[in-house]
């Protein structure tokens, strides 16, 4: 029986990376432990609801600006001028009151610093892929050569000299993290029989407790349920794609419409008796009532998507997304069309497909069962309090 602790999370502060841990936060409190979530504005205010203690951090990343740079090694170094910024304020909070474990984003570099020189047990949060085994010889190396890569290395190198790390190789440190939960499905992860299990577990997407059964039920007399959503946020071309929704499936016979937006207006025109708009906000509640989802393929909604066991109409926007809608439609449980060519046709074709094949109803249905299997919230949280039994650091 694991014994209550002081457990602290170290955080980014984005948005996307927090939202997928905060159930895990919550239940580790629900147990009793003692937590704590170190961060900044926006994420500081999603804190207080979880139970636990937030640690309030001075972040250098411009959320704020959301003034970002294309280049990946430009990118990489504001994370890495983050964690520069970071650790001496974690030092500040935790050297008199250190946790038992440290919890920490992927992008969190600072928390396995912070941990590494306190000798403390971590583990890394990943709401992203993992690294896989050659992944640095295939990607990192390649990033290497870019312009500035080798100067950045040389830089995150002699930080983790100075910073008391016991790990001071930068591959090592960035690459290979001793205790990982992955909260994607294994399903999702690109070359996953070439990832260490020894130190990843796939986890697949957390959510609260009861959280699929609340806030939406399925209308009297609607048969089918198709579900438009496509982020929390901007998202390029949205409307466009709101519109040939609305011309692709109003009045569809039998369908009920939710369409979620990030205004909850309705998209400039009369809204279809058979379409309910929405603001956006966690699908979950309305997927566990779907029968096909109109997404953008985010890795976290690809997940969701999985979970629920819905398919998906895939409307990528961006390579990383565009990756994980070649996955789904890999897996069997998607039809992948690109914003330019997203019509009313197309839209219309893809969802006849979707529920006119068995085949892909059959495999959502294992999917489903498989990433159930991961065991989500409940199966993360006693893999932290593992961490707390026996003498392994690390």
């Amino acid at each position: 029986m694991p014994r209550l602790a002081h457990i602290a999370m170290v955080g980014t502060p984005l948005v996307g990376h927090a939202l997928p841990s905060l159930a895990i936060i919550r239940e580790l409190v629900a147990r009793g432990h003692r937590v704590t979530y170190a961060t900044a504005a926006p994420v500081a205010e999603l804190i207080a609801p979880t139970g636990a203690e937030l640690v309030g951090v001075t972040s250098t990343l411009p959320v704020a600006a959301r003034d970002w740079p294309q280049d990946p090694i430009a990118s990489a170094s504001l994370f890495l001028g983050e964690a520069m910024a970071v650790l001496p304020q974690l030092h500040a909070a935790y050297d008199d009151d250190p946790a038992d474990v440290y919890l920490y984003d992927a992008g969190a570099y600072a928390g396995r610093a912070l941990a590494e020189a306190q000798g403390r047990r971590f583990v890394q949060l990943s709401a992203a892929h993992v690294a896989w085994e050659g992944a640095h010889e295939e990607i990192g190396a390649a990033l290497a050569r870019l312009p500035g890569g080798l100067a950045h290395r040389a830089r995150f190198a002699a930080w983790l000299d100075r910073c008391g790390a016991v790990t001071t190789d930068v591959v090592e440190f960035t690459g290979h993290p001793r205790r990982v939960l992955a909260m994607v499905p294994r399903a999702m992860q690109p070359h996953a029989e070439r990832v260490d299990t020894e130190a990843v577990t796939f986890v697949g997407p957390c959510h609260g407790v009861g959280q699929e059964q609340d806030g939406w039920m399925r209308p009297a007399g609607a048969k089918k349920v198709l579900l438009v959503s496509l982020t929390g946020s901007a998202y390029q071309g949205a409307q466009e794609i709101y519109h040939q929704c609305v011309a692709a499936f109003a009045d569809l016979p039998g369908w009920h419409v939710v369409l979620q937006t990030s205004s909850g207006g309705a998209p400039g025109e009369r809204v279809p008796r058979n379409f309910e708009v929405r603001p956006w906000g966690a699908p979950l509640p309305i997927l566990e009532h779907a029968d096909v989802w109109v997404t953008h393929t985010g890795v976290g909604s690809s997940g969701e998507g999985l979970y629920a066991g819905v398919p998906m109409i895939a409307v990528p926007n961006g390579p990383d997304q565009s990756l994980h809608a070649d996955r789904l439609v890999e897996l069997g449980v998607a039809r992948r069309i690109d914003g330019a060519h997203v019509t009313a046709a197309t839209l219309r074709c893809a969802l006849m497909e979707l529920i006119g094949d068995p085949r892909v109803a059959a495999r959502s249905a294992w999917l489903w069962s498989e990433v159930r299997a991961e065991g989500g919230t409940r199966r993360a949280a006693d893999l932290i309090e593992d961490q707390l039994v026996g003498d392994r650091v690390g």
